[in-house]
């Protein structure tokens, strides 16, 4: 069973910079969105909002590891 993940917002926090924070690239945001349907309609965050935070531990090494190759060799 997977533990559950949960960043608290600071002051200012947006859905680009939670997924920045957490994963490290801001494309990732609509993971976030997704499984925090209850929080779509906030676009700034207040302090202290629980935002649960998914794990794709797999893609993302994939991710990384594809980015270390040349762009000819890439799979995308």
């Amino acid at each position: 069973m997977m533990k559950t993940k949960v960043y608290r917002t600071v002051s200012g926090d947006t859905w680009d910079l939670i997924a920045y924070k957490v994963y490290g690239n801001e494309k990732y945001f609509h993971r976030l969105i997704r499984n925090n349907l209850n929080l779509i309609d906030v676009s700034i965050f207040p302090a202290d909002i629980p935002v649960i935070i998914p794990e794709f531990v797999e893609e993302l090494e994939q991710e990384i590891q594809e980015s270390k190759l040349p762009p000819w060799k890439r799979g995308k």
